[in-house]
């Protein structure tokens, strides 16, 4: 298998390079992200609609990487609930190593084939639930395990990868592929490899969210009010929903805790 991750990078000498040389270098090579992303569309469409599916009918969505990839799927997870006001757990990440690799490398970690289905074990992850493999390589034996379990018990299963052809890809149910190409620093993944999978993480998480009713018109009505911005911000969506002083507006969203209730309060629902 050809790891185009791995594959030489575009720029050389690049020590020999100033600061604005190198800044527009990477700049250059990630404005190529986006586009890379459009063409996985339809990918991330047919992953997208299983995951709203499960999730409709009482599932969860996990996040499994190692490295990078997983402290991505972490990062996303945990956005889910201060976002949209879900409960912990209904999208959990999970890294190789655990948690004290969050922050710091567990060496070796992610060649364990065996510890990704274990870790899901914890979660009693079940046929309702949908899991997704990150790794920008593919090659992950952790995630590819975890992935190889999980279709055995039939449970769905996707992957976000930047490798066409990777085992990851080969492995998941509903793959999506983001060929990125080279990266500026030859095989730093964490650069458009990360920003690729960031970019559809983004996308499932959103899209789902919205689909799942945490987003009317374009506000997050169910956001939680963890500090004085979100609380401005949900007192003048308030507001802009009732007609009420941004006073009146306040004392309403404090004392029924969301823009949802509040605003179907002030209406009498």
């Amino acid at each position: 298998m050809e790891r185009i991750t791995e594959s030489e990078s575009n720029h050389h000498h690049l020590e020999q390079l100033s600061i604005p040389e190198l800044l527009a270098g990477i700049n250059n090579e990630d404005k190529t992200v986006a586009f890379a992303v459009e063409k996985s569309l339809p990918q991330i469409v047919a992953l997208t609609q299983v995951i709203t599916e499960k999730m409709k009918n009482g599932g969860r969505l996990f996040y499994l990487g190692a490295g990078t990839s997983g402290r991505l799927g972490i990062v996303d997870a945990s956005e889910c609930p201060p976002t949209y006001g879900v409960e912990h757990g209904l999208v959990v990440g999970l890294i190789a190593g655990g948690d004290k690799a969050i922050r710091k490398a567990v060496e070796f970690a992610e060649d364990d084939k065996e510890q990704g289905w274990k870790d899901l074990q914890e979660y009693l992850v079940s046929e309702k639930d949908v899991v997704i493999g990150i790794a920008a390589s593919g090659t992950t034996p952790y995630v590819v395990g975890a992935l190889e379990r999980c279709n055995t018990a039939g449970i769905a299963t996707g992957c976000i990868t930047c490798n066409p052809g990777s085992p990851v890809a080969g492995t998941a149910k509903f793959p999506v592929v983001v060929a990125v190409g080279p990266e500026f620093v030859t095989g730093s993944t964490r650069m458009k490899s990360g920003t690729a999978q960031k970019l559809v993480l983004n996308m499932i998480s959103t899209t789902v969210m919205i689909q799942l009713g945490r987003v009317k018109g374009n506000r997050m009505v169910d956001m939680q009010l963890s500090n004085n911005k979100l609380i401005d911000r949900g007192t003048r969506m308030v507001m802009e929903a009732t007609g009420l002083s941004y006073e009146a507006a306040q004392q309403l969203l404090e004392k029924y805790g969301s823009v949802r209730k509040a605003v179907d309060a002030h209406r009498g629902k």
